[in-house]
């Protein structure tokens, strides 16, 4: 596991090729947050990957960032695992705006081993062949 310092997040790149993402409270994630992601992204992941986004902390996105959030070519699979009735709002509303797109996307609630199980499914997920 190697943490990563981002002005606004820490990124955590687990073993089997799982990036958590973990915000800090009281962002509101933009457009350049998002492009900053895509930097890392490009730097340290080099082929398919699993992003885990923790949403341990308050943080809200803008609706532009809402848009462009997780558009990555080698993204096979996303976990949001949320801890609050807020957060589980924002997964639903970002899961919905990115139906379309984001096809292998999952909620779980980190209050009962959602972590854990988040990271289950990211794991199988990343093993198995896509199928479409």
């Amino acid at each position: 596991m190697t943490i990563h310092k981002l002005s606004f997040a820490d990124f955590i790149i687990h073993e089997g090729n799982i990036l958590e993402v973990k915000v800090h409270t009281g962002i509101e994630m933009s457009l350049e947050m998002i492009d900053e992601c895509s930097h890392f992204v490009e730097q340290y992941i080099t082929s398919d990957f699993g992003m885990l986004v923790n949403k341990v902390n308050n943080y809200t996105y803008s609706y532009e960032a809402q848009l462009c959030l997780a558009s990555y070519a080698n993204l096979k699979a996303i976990a949001l695992v949320h801890y609050s009735s807020q957060g589980l709002y924002t997964s639903t509303s970002i899961v919905k705006i990115r139906s379309l797109d984001l096809k292998n996307i999952e909620t779980f609630a980190g209050k009962d081993h959602g972590w854990q199980e988040a990271m289950n499914w990211l794991k199988q997920e990343l093993c198995e062949p896509l199928t479409n």
